[in-house]
């Protein structure tokens, strides 16, 4: 692997924050990924929101003025991260990164995707500030802000710091703590202790 090239993507992250285990197969065994129907499913959801979004105003975001921008990509070499944003809201004082979920649940590993996106907006555009996202959650159709906090913003640092030594080491990390991911994973099958 290529030190100097590789970059992880914002997607990795949010696997990694979910369960380890699908960061190594998708940085160790790239070619193995099976795509699964609520895969395709969610491709299409994201589709379908992104038009409904389209046709919008910003006050569900609890602005008055802004400008959108969809499927922004994003890459820096210095973070060794890359992504392509769902959209952005621009202000005249901030960067909105907005991440669309086919999901009803809110999960860290979700504040963690986006908070990466908001570290990408930052580097790459220091003019202004990026304090705070939004995850859209498309079953609900509901709006949930993320603040950026320091908190947060040390867990993106531990986690891409883990993510490293992982691809570094291309050594297959313990199985989650909580078993119940296991069971829609589309990695189950090469999880042998998993049951």
């Amino acid at each position: 692997m290529d030190q100097d090239t590789f970059t992880f993507r914002v997607i990795d992250l949010k696997q990694y924050v979910y369960c380890p285990r699908i960061l190594y197969y998708q940085t160790v065994l790239p070619e193995v990924r099976p795509i699964t129907y609520k895969m395709e499913a969610g491709i299409q959801s994201h589709v379908e929101a992104e038009e409904r979004e389209k046709r919008r105003q910003l006050r569900t975001y609890g602005l008055t003025s802004g400008e959108r921008s969809f499927n922004v990509p994003l890459l820096s070499a210095e973070l060794k991260l890359s992504g392509v944003l769902d959209m952005l809201i621009e202000t005249e004082t901030e960067r909105i990164p907005v991440d669309y979920k086919d999901s009803r649940k809110l999960g860290t590993h979700f504040k963690m995707q986006l908070l990466a996106y908001g570290r990408l907006l930052q580097t790459l555009h220091p003019d202004k500030p990026v304090r705070r996202g939004f995850l859209y959650l498309i079953p609900t159709r509901e709006t949930v802000p993320v603040p950026f906090t320091a908190h947060l913003q040390r867990q993106l640092d531990k986690a891409l710091v883990q993510m490293a030594a992982i691809a570094q080491a291309q050594q297959l990390p313990a199985s989650p703590d909580t078993p119940a991911r296991c069971v829609d994973c589309e990695f189950r099958r090469f999880c042998n202790d998993v049951l």
